[in-house]
This record gives C-alpha cells, structure tokens and sequence, in this order.
C-alpha cells in the first residue's frame, strides 16, 4: 500500500486501486470530528478528487468505535450565531465533498457512530457494521440541547425515512446494530472478526461496475437530490445548529462542559438514566 499519514488519519491505496482512509485521533480513547481533524479529511479527500480510486473505505484504526461525533469543546467557545455558523457550515462541506466522491465510499463501523460520527457515515454510499451488542448508532447531540448540524438531519431522512430518522433526533437515543439493518441507517452487518474482509468484497463489489457508468448513476441522483433542496436544507442546518449553539439551555450545558467535561457530560446523561 502507498500510505499518506496526516496527524489523525492515514489514506492507504492497496494493490486493487482502493483507497482506505483510516481515523486515529492521537491521544484520546475516542475518535472526535474536531476543526482540525476534519480539515485533515478535506485534504486528504482532495487528494482522491485529484487521482481517483475505484472506492474508498473509511473505517477507525480505535478498539473503542468508529466515532464519537463533533469535539464539543470547541461548542463551549462560541458566543454568537454568526461563529457556529462558520463552524458547522465548514464541517458541511467537507462532508458534503465526501459525499461527492464520483467513486463509491463505505463506512465500516464498530462500536459506535454517534453524532458526527454517523453523520460522516451517512454521507459515504454504504454503511456497514459490526454484528454483536457494542455496536450503537445515534444522535445524542440533541441531549445537550442542540442540532445534528453536519447534515444528520437531511441524510438520515433520506437514508431511512422521516418516523425512524425522528425518532432518533426527538430522543438523541442510539439504535443497535440489528434495528439500524431494519431501518436503513446500516446495509448490513457481519462478525467482527469478518468487518474488514466484507467491507473489501462490498467495495470490489461496486467497483467491478465502470467508473464512467458509476459517475453518470451518481450524479443522476445528485441531480435529483438538488432538485429536492437537499444542499439548501443541509445549509438551513447550519443556520439552526448556530441559533441552537446560543439557547439558554445549551449555553448552560456548555457551560458545565467546560469547567468539567465528565461532570458536564454525567449532568446531562442523568435525565437519561441510561448513559
């Protein structure tokens, strides 16, 4: 493989033109979406616009999940709308570009994809996940008082449709591996154990069909997802996410996050009882 390494993420091409694109933020247990990993990302994936792969797959190097969702440290220092606008609508656009890839992209994930992270994972093609009782999806953003802003809302509706994708916005609670296959927000699921080898002959799958003939496909939908708005809703998130930034209520979470993260985090889940 021709590996490029960037700070939290590693692009490797393997001898079957595939590109993998792995996340391991140094440092933490976890994997987060902050400002910089995602300008990371938005490097590497201009690298793939420029020499194209027959496919890309985007899978976490961490044994705790695939990722947590945004760096919510970076929410406690906003103080106006017109900041976490900027904020957010810069991790639309790198999803966005994500989702643009004319070659197919699967997220293979184990463990979790919260928030961000499921985000992420509904602008690549394919989503395919780990079949054991660890694996959880969800928003649970909405818990501190704010808004699946890097386009969770508009892809999970067209991923699953409105009941399910509601549901999980209106509770921020997470789905199991087995009902994100029922619904939609997964394709399929395999034993651990399988994950990488299943995801490969998805990905060879894929891109057995012509390049020239994926790209037409692709931008036929594209073309009708425009025509339904999805870009001008995706950008109406931003703008929701930066008035949700400035509540009361999520001003007063920030707040507890940011002179204590875990007694931050253990407030907010209290109200749960299942966190």
């Amino acid at each position: 493989m021709n590996d490029i390494a960037s700070g939290s993420w590693t692009l490797a091409r393997d001898a079957e033109s595939l590109a993998w694109l792995t996340i391991d933020k140094p440092g933490t247990s976890a994997n987060v979406l902050s400002s910089g990993v995602l300008a990371e990302l938005d490097g590497l994936l201009a690298a793939l616009e420029r020499d194209r792969p027959r496919g890309v797959v985007v899978i976490s190097a961490k044994k705790s999940g695939f990722i947590a969702g945004a760096d919510i440290r970076e929410f406690t220092g906003i103080t106006d709308a017109a900041s976490g606008y900027e904020l957010i609508h810069r991790g639309q656009e790198v999803l966005n570009r994500l989702s643009r890839l004319p070659c197919p992209s699967v997220a293979a994930i184990h463990g979790f994809a919260l928030g961000g992270g499921l985000e992420l994972a509904l602008a690549c093609r394919y989503r395919v996940g780990v079949a054991d009782d660890r694996l959880s999806l969800g928003l649970p953003e909405v818990q501190l008082g704010i808004h699946p802003g890097f386009g969770g809302t508009v892809r999970s509706v067209r991923t699953v449709g409105v009941r399910p994708a509601m549901e999980m916005m209106l509770t921020g609670d997470a789905i199991s591996g087995t009902e994100a296959v029922r619904v939609g927000f997964a394709n399929r699921a395999f034993p651990g154990e399988r994950l990488e080898q299943e995801v490969l002959a998805i990905a060879e799958r894929v891109a057995k069909i012509p390049t020239d003939v994926q790209q037409m496909n692709k931008r036929s939908v594209h073309r009708a997802m425009e025509i339904m708005g999805l870009r001008a809703a995706i950008r109406a998130g931003a703008e929701i996410q930066a008035l949700a930034l400035t509540t009361k209520s999520s001003r007063e979470t920030f707040g507890k996050i940011r002179e204590d993260v875990s007694k931050g985090l253990s407030a907010r889940d209290e109200a749960f009882g299942d966190y």
